[in-house]
This record gives structure tokens, C-alpha cells and sequence, in this order.
């Protein structure tokens, strides 16, 4: 089971790392023009958009540890592979949001 585990976080791992080699091939090709337009959406809607997404995970985990734990289904490894999900999900985004405040308090720094 733990050997099951470790492959499926493998495997995560492996489209994570593809998906940022994606964005490393299409970043450069796409010039800084400005900032978007609110109609597209931009950084805070993006945002919102990872909360949103970790907020559904988390809840989707929840309900399946509910469902083991009341005997209504027995799939402990999807409902325990869930809850890992939802939490690398959350570091994810804890540290993505450490960043910015990085970046923001850095940016308050600057001199005039």
C-alpha cells in the first residue's frame, strides 16, 4: 500500500515538473505588454482561483475520509491519497502566498 502511495506521489511529482517545463516554453514567447485587463483576469483572480481549487480538494478529501471512516465505502488508499493531494496543495499555495508577501514587503522597502 505504501509502495502504491509513493508511486502515485511519484507520478505527481512527474506531471508537476512537466507542466512548469510547459510554462518555461511558453513564458518567453509571451512579451510583458502591461497589465491585464480585468476582463482576463489577472494575478488576484488567479488567485482565487488556487484558493478555490484547494478549498474543493480539501473538501473532496474530507468527504472521502468521511466515507471510509462511516463504513460507506472502502477505498482507504484513494480517500488516504486524497488528503496527501489536498495537502501538498495547501503547502503549494502557503508558499506561493509567502512569496508574494515577500514580495510585496520588499517592494514597500524600496526608496522613493
Amino acid at each position: 500500500m505504501a509502495n502504491n502511495m509513493n508511486n502515485a506521489i511519484a507520478a505527481n511529482l512527474a506531471h508537476i515538473k512537466a507542466q512548469a517545463a510547459d510554462l518555461q516554453n511558453i513564458l518567453p514567447q509571451a512579451p510583458y505588454d502591461g497589465p491585464e485587463p480585468a476582463a482576463a483576469g489577472g494575478f488576484a483572480q488567479r488567485m482565487r482561483d488556487a484558493v478555490d481549487s484547494v478549498n474543493a480538494q480539501d473538501h473532496a478529501a474530507g468527504q472521502q475520509m468521511a466515507a471510509v471512516d462511516s463504513g460507506q465505502s472502502d477505498d482507504l488508499v484513494g480517500a488516504m491519497l486524497s488528503s496527501q493531494q489536498a495537502s501538498l496543495s495547501f503547502s503549494m499555495l502557503m508558499q506561493v502566498r509567502n512569496k508574494v508577501v515577500t514580495a510585496v514587503e520588499d517592494l514597500v522597502k524600496l526608496p522613493i
